[in-house]
Order: C-alpha cells, then structure tokens, then sequence
C-alpha cells in the first residue's frame, strides 16, 4: 500500500512506512514530505497500530532535502522552497507529537534532513553502514529546521561540531553521543526496529501515550519557538543568496 513514493504497510500493531525513492537516495521532495506527513497521522489515529517504524528503500535512509527539485525555479519564485521549508519544520514537530512512538531503521546516508528526520523518531536502530551528518554548510545553505532538535538532543560542543563542519560520523559515534539506541549488521536494521516497536506497542497503550506526551512537554517547552526562529534564519538567508536550502 502508499504511494509511489512511500510505501504503508502493517505488521501487526506495527505500521512500517518506508521512504521509496532509492534512485534519489530518499531525498525528500515535497511530494514525499506531504505523504509521509499524512501517513503518520493515520498511524496515529489507527486504534489498530500501536507503534510506527520508519525506514528508507535502497541502500540510504536518506541524504536529505532533494536539491534538484528547485534547481530551475527562477530566483522570483520561492514559495514552492519556503513551502517545503515549512513542511519540513513542521514534520519536525510532528514527530514528537504523535501519541505513539515511532522508531527509525537507517543505512547509509542519513544527512541532513534525513538525519533530522531519523533523530526525530523517538528510538533509531543504525546499520553499521549508516553516516549520520548535516553537510549543509558545506553547500553555502543553512541547516535551519535541522538545528534545534540536534541541538537538544546533544551537548553544545557536539552539535555545533556536526553543524559547523559538515562532517559525518559512523554509528559507534552517534551512539555515544545518545543520537541513536543500538547499531546492527547491514540488512537488519528494519527488523530490529520493527523489534523494538513491537515491544512498545505491546505496552499499555495510555501509559506509554501519557509517558510519551509526558517526556516531551518536559523537554520541548522552548522547542516551537526555536523552530520558529529557524524558519526566520531560513527565509533570511533565502532572501540574501537566492539559493535553494534543506
């Protein structure tokens, strides 16, 4: 089931959603970003489904925003880059919303918004293959929506070191720095997220919703507003370079 460019499926209380388009390495379109977006809040609000697993199709979870997508709009026409901006931002804080929890399974590239976007999931189960980066800055563009979640998520030091850079980092890395929950021989990843979201959704489903709800209160009461300022920085730095940003 999906749409061609996310496939939906269900395995028992669990709704794996995989990114599909291995050709782009997952790159994420609008196209992708909507229906990922719209798949997620169906899982939610499915009685059936108790937790979520997120993968990508191919050999990357996924290497971020798609840059092709506005290589030739012309410089007077950027709301379809502002609109992407913003669904970005707001998968951001959907992610942590969503009542039932949600576990990643990457390989390969996960970088920039693909590794926002897997660090948004609530638990990650890293092939050894996957690279964990943002190389944004290394393109001239701001990691804007990317910032605030990396930012809380680990020390200063740490995700000013990722940001700054550009630089990747193997799973041995991010598992130290508390990105991700535990590292698997390539081609078991999915299976080892599917594990862990089985093992959740077979929780009192009130409990773990309120433990849920309950982390993320706590932890995001600055949160909307640091995306907010993100999406400023974003459109600010749009408005003095003209140039396409994840």
């Amino acid at each position: 089931m999906g749409t061609d460019v996310l496939l939906v499926e269900t395995r028992g209380a669990v709704r794996l959603l995989t990114l599909n388009r291995p050709d782009k390495l997952n790159a994420m379109n609008t196209v992708l970003i909507e229906a990922l977006i719209a798949a997620l809040q169906s899982a939610d609000a499915d009685e059936a489904i108790g937790a979520i697993v997120l993968a990508g199709a191919g050999r990357a979870f996924s290497a971020g925003a798609d840059m092709a997508e506005f290589r030739d709009v012309p410089p007077g026409e950027r709301l379809g880059v502002e609109r992407r901006s913003a669904l970005t931002a707001s998968l951001q804080l959907l992610l942590p919303g969503l009542a039932k929890p949600v576990v990643a399974a990457t390989r390969g590239h996960v970088l920039g918004g693909g590794c926002a976007l897997a660090i948004a999931c609530d638990m990650v189960a890293a092939a050894r293959s996957s690279r964990f980066g943002y190389p944004e800055v290394r393109r001239g563009i701001l990691a804007a929506s990317v910032t605030p979640n990396l930012a809380r998520q680990v020390g200063t030091k740490a995700a000013f070191e990722l940001l700054a850079t550009g630089r990747s980092i193997e799973p041995a890395r991010a598992l130290e720095l508390g990105l991700i929950n535990q590292v698997v021989e390539d081609g078991a990843e999915v299976d080892a997220a599917l594990a862990l979201a089985a093992e959740l959704a077979a929780l009192p489903g009130p409990a773990l919703q309120a433990t849920k709800r309950l982390f993320y209160r706590a932890l995001d009461a600055e949160f909307a507003r640091a995306m907010q300022l993100a999406h400023e920085s974003h459109a600010e730095l749009q408005a003095a370079t003209r140039r396409p940003a994840d």
